[in-house]
């Protein structure tokens, strides 16, 4: 019976050690697999061939999450040249691919809103700087277009607050400055000019009695 049970134990243990053996090794291709298929995808992006540099890594990722910023990082570079070619909306796919993979990256946001306003959707833009903004508070660059957009859509009062922030972390700041000065001009234009003053007439001296 003792027999029987060490038997049945290393039996056991034997069937175990060879599934984990197998799981090891089935994870050992696969990350192997991974590693060919990424280094595939760097070598196709320093060629700028990026629809293949997108798919390798794409599958890349699927199989180790550690290519993931690779991924973006290949969106990325599809979306700007797609941005020089004036294919606005594909980069514009393109750079929302990348922020599903990784969306605390402020440079992206940019990149996206620049698109954005290349077809006028201003809203969408505003709205990607000001995410940018939260990822990189102190980033001069994200106030200014955003105080662009909004003097573009004569909104004198968003784009003067919007260069108010500008300046508080840049008082020097040239772009700014001249926006600053332009919106005071086109509001002191817009007010209405007071009417003259009307001077008030003098009395008449008491006409003298006759003798």
């Amino acid at each position: 019976m003792k027999k029987s049970f060490v038997f049945i134990f290393v039996t056991a243990l034997a069937l175990c050690v060879s599934h984990v053996c197998q799981g090891q090794a089935h994870k050992n291709v696969k990350e192997n697999e991974a590693n060919r298929l990424a280094r595939e995808g760097s070598e196709a992006a320093k060629h700028q061939d990026w629809d293949k540099a997108v798919d390798l890594f794409r599958k890349a990722s699927a199989m180790d999450h550690k290519y993931a910023d690779e991924l973006a990082t290949v969106y990325q570079g599809r979306g700007y040249a797609a941005t020089k070619n004036q294919q606005y909306q594909e980069a514009i796919q393109d750079f929302t691919e990348a922020l599903k993979v990784k969306s605390n990256d402020p440079r992206v946001y940019e990149q996206r809103a620049a698109a954005e306003m290349k077809i006028y959707d201003y809203d969408k833009a505003l709205a990607d700087y000001a995410e940018a903004s939260k990822l990189k508070p102190n980033e001069v660059r994200y106030y200014n277009y955003r105080a662009y957009i909004y003097e573009t859509k004569e909104d004198a009062q968003n784009s003067t607050a919007e260069t108010e922030k500008a300046l508080k972390i840049d008082p020097n700041n040239q772009e700014a400055k001249e926006r600053k000065q332009r919106l005071e001009r086109k509001q002191a234009e817009k007010m209405p000019t007071p009417p003259p003053t009307t001077p008030t007439p003098k009395k008449s001296p008491p006409a003298k009695k006759k003798p």
